[in-house]
């Protein structure tokens, strides 16, 4: 399995201007928004008038004391004319997406921007198989950029994601990129997935973005260390043997791109593929690590 360092390269609508001190400065579209960054160790290298002055909304983090992580929510300081909401777009090959974004309290914005190196290799392998319309779940699916970069392709696209309020933002993405007849399931990802492979259902392409903690719509607890080895062992039994595509991103700061390619490896044999990080750079040339992936496929001519 190949080893890869892997960033976006047909951003237009997305930069990430500056990262230091715990914190990232990125543009999306006409708006620039200063967000916490953990990994963001090292020093700025913009002065902070510079990032006060450039930053249209700065995230400033709570107590934690709802019972969430320690700083997991907090506010948006907006200067006079941040909107609330805004629409962003996304263009490669065939695919012309459109994504809302919005101030939300977890600091999130509806769109993790390295992702979008996942959607051109979703939309180039779907593109390329054999199948008339490959069947795929995606699962942890948020607001739906893999989703729409397989419908893009011309898959048959099952969305799964826990929380009804990003799937119903998914389904706004999907109706102002021009798509259509994406199935959304508001379920816990485990639920579906043990019927799944009760049914027999076979799928051509998985792709799971699981987060590190979560809950379910009926308070199901999720985390990623206890869950991933049943959780793969299910997609396992649900993936095609005969031509197949495969995505898995992992962000979580305790674990290495080869635990990713290590857990293919035991539970898709079949897949030729590789691992690695994902990352963005900023102005200054820093890349900023944003998570680690495995993603590969298996051809007809690879039986």
């Amino acid at each position: 399995m190949n080893f890869k360092l892997l960033s976006p390269a047909h951003w237009t609508d997305y930069e990430l201007i500056d990262t230091g001190g715990f914190e990232k400065l990125e543009r999306f579209g006409p708006y620039i928004l200063s967000r916490p960054e953990p990994q963001a160790v090292w020093s700025k290298a913009l002065p902070q008038v510079d990032w006060e002055r450039m930053a249209c909304a700065v995230f400033r983090k709570g107590t934690g004391k709802d019972g969430l992580r320690e700083n997991e929510r907090g506010e948006w300081i907006q200067k006079k004319g941040m909107p609330q909401q805004w629409w962003i777009s996304y263009v490669y090959g065939g695919m012309k997406l459109r994504f809302r974004l919005g101030l939300t309290t977890f600091k999130h914005v509806g769109l993790f921007p390295e992702q979008a190196e996942n959607w051109d290799y979703i939309y180039d392998g779907l593109s390329r198989m054999h199948a008339a319309q490959p069947r795929v779940l995606n699962l942890f699916a948020y607001t739906g950029g893999a989703s729409l970069a397989a419908r893009a392709a011309g898959a048959e696209v099952t969305h799964v994601d826990s929380v009804r309020q990003v799937v119903s933002w998914s389904r706004a993405n999907m109706e102002a990129s021009g798509l259509t007849n994406i199935h959304w399931m508001v379920e816990d990802a485990m639920k579906y997935l043990r019927r799944e492979v009760k049914r027999g259902k076979q799928y051509h392409g998985i792709i799971l973005d699981p987060p590190a903690y979560g809950r379910g719509p009926a308070g199901e607890k999720w985390i990623l260390e206890e869950g991933i080895n049943e959780l793969m062992e299910l997609c396992s039994q649900l993936l095609s043997h005969n031509e197949a595509l495969l995505a898995l991103n992992l962000y979580s700061m305790g674990f290495s791109a080869l635990v990713a390619g290590n857990i293919i490896q035991s539970y898709f044999p079949q897949i030729t593929g590789e691992c690695g990080e994902l990352f963005i750079p900023d102005r200054a040339g820093r890349r900023l690590p944003l998570g680690v992936f495995m993603r590969g496929k298996l051809t007809d001519s690879g039986r």
